[in-house]
């Protein structure tokens, strides 16, 4: 018998990995753990998007950047539209059942937190909530021993003859990337004179705004849902949350706005 859709696409063990834990079942349970799954399933798209879009960018190869970005920020707007769907939930619905859920939290998402590593958001303690011999950790820590997508951003600056100075693209890159004077130098000159690389900047700053967008959704869902009620997990819950927006991934893109 040939190939089937359900034994490719592995249907039947898809579809048997939501398991409830309320007991008697709240309908609602279902739909919590169903978008969490989703969500996991993008942010391992956006992973190895994000790879392709390194390799592009060292290889100079525009169009193929260009079209990856096309790809990650379709796919950013659709986690922001999943919120509609988790909003559906009322506050009552969620307590009946959020007691099961004990310490689990999407604050302990792994990928979320590679996601924000190759970006260049590099926070080393963060490793912290992941045990000395899991996978995840061993994940996070062989991303600090690689480029940022920033850095792989500027190797193709200076592919296309752009002065960007050595020690900025040296490896590794342990900590989030600050602001530099030379690289908005260059940046102001690429606004003003190169349309073509100005896409290129554009994109990474739909990219930075689009994960801001999700992270403001991801809060006020959260404070609709619990209010200001500590989350589970061993975070603050909304405060916590707060805290995460409004910081650029890309602060130079942003700050040669003023300059402009």
């Amino acid at each position: 018998m040939s190939l089937t859709y359900g034994e490719y696409l592995k249907i039947d063990q898809l579809l048997a990995l939501q398991s409830p834990r309320s007991t008697p079942e709240e309908h609602d349970e279902t739909l919590f753990i169903i978008i969490h799954q989703v969500y996991e399933l993008w942010f391992k798209q956006i992973l190895h998007e994000l790879e392709w879009l390194g390799g592009a960018l060292e290889a100079d190869d525009t169009p193929r950047v260009l079209a990856t970005f096309k790809r990650i920020l379709t796919i950013l707007k659709t986690l922001v539209a999943q919120v509609d769907v988790l909003e559906t939930m009322t506050p009552v619905s969620f307590l009946s059942f959020r007691s099961r859920i004990e310490n689990a939290s999407g604050f302990q998402s792994a990928q979320f937190r590679e996601v924000e590593f190759v970006l260049g958001h590099r926070r080393a303690g963060m490793m912290r909530y992941y045990g000395e011999d899991s996978g995840e950790r061993a994940r996070l820590s062989a991303i600090l021993e690689r480029r940022s997508l920033w850095q792989s951003f500027l190797i193709y600056l200076r592919c296309r003859g752009f002065e960007i100075p050595e020690d900025l693209t040296a490896m590794p890159a342990r900590d989030a990337h600050g602001e530099s004077a030379a690289v908005q130098a260059v940046l102001v000159g690429i606004y003003r004179d190169r349309p073509e690389v100005r896409d290129v900047c554009e994109r990474l700053v739909d990219l930075d705004e689009g994960l801001q967008e999700w992270r403001y959704r991801h809060v006020k869902m959260v404070e609709r849902t619990i209010g200001f009620k500590p989350g589970t997990g061993g975070s603050s819950g909304a405060e916590y949350l707060r805290t995460t927006i409004f910081h650029p991934l890309f602060p130079d893109l942003w700050a040669i706005r003023t300059h402009l």
